[in-house]
């Protein structure tokens, strides 16, 4: 493995324990609830990391992801 290799396994790591803790202390507040617009963000950007070899591609998921979560921010300020 080289050392790009284990940046992007020990991203991919954080993110998962981050997600699961995340969901293990929020698991009984009804309100922040991660919406499906939220978690195809967070697959995309997730690809991205993983696609990351190909810079095009790479940036081009992980921009996607962003924007997505911007619209999902934007929708939730908005429906408050």
């Amino acid at each position: 493995m080289n050392s790009s290799q284990i940046y992007i396994t020990i991203s991919i790591v954080v993110l998962a324990i981050i997600a699961l803790l995340v969901f293990f202390v929020y698991k009984n507040k009804k309100d922040k609830k991660l919406t499906p617009l939220a978690g195809l963000a967070f697959g995309f950007i997730l690809a991205g990391i993983i696609f990351g070899n190909d810079r095009l591609i790479g940036y081009s998921l992980i921009g996607i992801g962003v924007i997505l979560a911007i619209i999902d921010i934007i929708k939730k300020l908005k429906s408050k």
